[in-house]
This record gives structure tokens, sequence and C-alpha cells, in this order.
């Protein structure tokens, strides 16, 4: 079976020196994708894949330790504010650049940002946590990155073979397996090794569907993808949404109480009552449900603009996208992921919101 921590180390060219090239101040943002999965998944050998495909995108990827970790000699450090630490930039022959953080991911990605004019993407590798919120925080709020990164999508990486194993272990206990927690937040999975699965493959997708109704399932042997499939894919972007909520998938639950469940609500809402009604549910946490994501579009009271809504955890934003056609319909659609979750409730507690 393969496995990342048996992979050998991956042979980096030497580094060709260039000095950063300040962006243009009405550049678009650069688009940063977060992996997540678990040791052995495959993480590194996607990553390893992106530094040796000769795919034409520069992409910048952002690992912990990275330098240490692939046998790269330590490049000289850069010590940055508060003493964070940025290893020197590696750059490769097809394009790409990669660099280890110690301690400071915003020092690392502002530095990136002032090199994005030869940037196309930032994929920015976990250390397996099973929860991005902190790090989705950190791409949403900070006001030094808010106009020079976007979250582009958050990936996690299945291994079929142990993810068959976690199901079939989950349905002789009460355990919750955390490849499920991962899968709940991802906006693409790549179920990898699926050489090494002799059952059906469709039947994983169905229950990696069936813990989220919204992710993209993407197929991998050694996580060689098309990497269209993975990057640009605009997750938390208004058109995404606004073409996702024309066709919303019926509601789903999984034996292990994980759902993914939709609000529907004809009439307008007023801005202010979403705002805290978000709040009370993502912040106060006064019920059993524990969300996990929001998305979706409003209805908003004595507008003429569709609003797009983006929840993971307690991080939320509530933005105008464009004006409302002619032909649509308008009315308000919310997709809820999470654990308990109570429709009825749900339901009820949001049409407190009408306008």
């Amino acid at each position: 079976m393969e496995d990342d921590d048996d992979c050998p180390p991956l042979e980096l060219p030497p580094r060709v020196p260039s000095p950063p090239a300040p962006a243009p101040s009405d550049a678009s943002p650069v688009g940063v994708t977060v992996i997540t999965g678990y040791l052995g998944a495959g993480k590194s050998t996607l990553v390893n894949y992106i530094l040796n495909e000769q795919h034409g995108k520069r992409i910048a990827i952002v690992l912990n330790e990275f330098g240490e970790e692939i046998g790269v000699e330590r490049a000289m450090i850069n010590e940055g504010q508060g003493g964070a630490l940025v290893e020197e930039w590696v750059e490769l022959a097809n394009g790409c650049v990669c660099c280890s953080v110690k301690h400071s991911l915003v020092q690392a990605l502002e530095q990136l940002v002032q090199r994005k004019d030869r940037m196309d993407h930032i994929l920015l590798e976990t250390t397996g946590l099973a929860d991005p919120a902190p790090l989705v925080s950190v791409l949403w709020l900070d006001d030094q990155l808010e106009s020079s990164i976007r979250l582009d999508s958050i990936i996690t990486v299945i291994d079929a073979k142990n993810f068959r194993v976690q199901i079939d272990e989950h349905k002789n206990s009460s355990s919750f397996p955390e490849a499920f927690h991962q899968i709940a937040f991802a906006d693409v999975v790549i179920l990898n090794k699926i050489d090494l699965v002799k059952d059906n493959v469709e039947d994983l997708e169905k229950h990696i569907h069936d813990v989220n109704a919204l992710v993209t399932v993407v197929r991998s042997v050694r996580c060689q993808v098309d990497l269209n499939e993975v990057f640009n894919r605009q997750a938390y972007g208004a058109k995404e949404l606004l073409d996702y909520c024309k066709s919303i998938p019926p509601d789903r639950r999984h034996d292990n109480s994980i759902s993914t469940l939709c609000i529907y609500e004809q009439d307008p809402v007023n801005l202010a009552k979403v705002e805290s009604w978000l709040e009370d549910l993502l912040w106060e946490k006064k019920s059993t449900l524990d969300i996990y994501r929001c998305k979706g579009i409003l209805y908003i009271h004595d507008s003429d603009q569709v609003h797009t809504l983006q929840a993971v955890r307690e991080v939320y934003e509530v933005m105008p996208a464009r004006k409302w056609l002619e032909t649509e319909s308008r009315m308000n659609k919310i997709v809820v992921i999470g654990r308990n979750l109570d429709i009825n409730a749900l339901q009820d507690s949001f049409s407190g919101c009408k306008g």
C-alpha cells in the first residue's frame, strides 16, 4: 500500500535566485487551496505530483517544515516580526515554488503576494488536522490578506482502502471517524488508491455524499488527477453559489448523524436578523446542533441584489453578488452541513428572519 511516510524524499533542483517583483495594485486576488487528509492518505504524493508535473501552472506550495521533510538542505532563514520564521523560497523548473513555514502562515502568504504576478495559485498543505476552520479564519479575516488572496476550496484526500475499513468499523461502534469530519468540511474529495479497492467504488462515493452532499469526488491512483479538477474551483465565489443553488440536492442523512439539510423561505428576510440568526447558530451554540458548513443565497428585504452566504464553523460572510434577474424566482435557499441537525428547528428559527 502506498504510504506518504514510505515515499523517498523528493530531490528538488537548486534554487535559482530572482528578486521578488511587486504585484500591481489592481491585480486580482490569488486563489488559495487548503489540502487536508490523514497521514498516509496521499497528501505528500499529491504535492510531489504537482511539483514534478509539467502542467504549465505557476503554483506556490506552502508546507510545514517543508525543507527538512523532503531532504532539501536548509536554506537561509528570514526572521520576521515576533521571531516568525519562513524558509527561503525554492524555485522549480516547472514554474512552481515552495517554502517551509515556521510559526507564521500570514507572513509566508504576504511574501507570496509580493510576487503574485508570477503565481497562478497557492496550495496550503495542512498537517492532517481535521478541522480547517482556524485556517479559514486567517484567509477570510486577516486585514493584510483580505484583498490579495481568496479562499478557493478545501480539498480532502481520502485513502479509499482505509476508508472502507473506517466505514465497516463505524457500523459496529458509536465512534465518529475523523475522516467523516474532514469530508464534512471539504469542497472536493480526492478518493485516492482506488486501485487497492476491490469493492464497488460507487459505494464509497455514496458514503462520501451521505456525509457531504455538496462535495465533488475525484477518483485517483497515486493522486494523479487533472489539476483543473483541483484548482480554481471558486467554491467560495458568488458564481459557484448562484449556479449551485439552481439545483440544490435533496436532504441527505448518514447513520453517523451527519446531515446535509436545506432551508427554504419564499418571503424576503431582514439582513440584520439573518446575521443575528447566524451568530446565535454559530457562536452561541445554545442547542446540540453542531454546524460545520453553511452556504446559500438570500432574498433580502428592500434590496434588488442576490446575497450569498458562506460559513465555516464560526466564520461567516454575507455579500451582495448581483441583481436579481427578471426570470428568477426570488427566494432564500440555505444548505447546512453538520451533526445532530433538526430541520424543523432550523426552518422555524430562520423563518423568524423575515423582514
